[in-house]
């Protein structure tokens, strides 16, 4: 049985994010993510606890693999769904890292890409420092975010 929880941000909580060193920041980046889709899409940003979501965890991993990235941190918890013909899969980690994926179906010229945000007071992820120049972002409810990406070649 999922216990999945609907993310509010409104009234930002650290629920399932607690052991983060960062959790008040992570919280408000994810909360900042379940803004974006309520506003852009009408769609209720959803996570799951990750130690019940192998299949998304093994999904993203297996897209990371293309830049040979394996995360060290503890993934915390998971989001998975479609809107329109996008598919978008989550991963928030234990440091205050997020993952994101975002995957185009049925599109002439498809977007599909992986995100990465910090959340503020983390460090870069050795990971990810040699690797990828973060931009800057401010939100109202996750401060100031650093983000990178990359574009996904591959079919998954």
């Amino acid at each position: 049985m999922e216990r999945s929880y609907i993310v509010d941000f409104k009234n930002v909580s650290t629920v399932g994010l607690e052991s983060s060193p960062v959790a008040s920041a992570l919280a408000g980046l994810r909360a900042n993510e379940a803004r974006y889709f309520m506003n852009k899409y009408k769609h209720e940003f959803t996570v799951v606890p990750a130690s019940e979501a192998c299949e998304t965890l093994d999904y993203v991993n297996q897209i990371l693999k293309e830049r040979d990235i394996e995360f060290t941190a503890k993934p915390l918890e998971t989001s998975r769904f479609q809107v329109e013909n996008i598919k978008f899969a989550y991963v928030f980690y234990e440091d205050g890292l997020s993952v994101n994926v975002m995957y185009t179906v049925d599109d002439p010229k498809p977007k599909r890409a992986v995100g990465f945000k910090l959340s503020e007071g983390m460090e870069i992820p050795k990971e990810l420092e040699e690797k990828f120049k973060f931009a800057r972002q401010k939100s109202k409810l996750a401060g100031t975010i650093r983000g990178s990406y990359f574009v996904i070649k591959g079919e998954y």
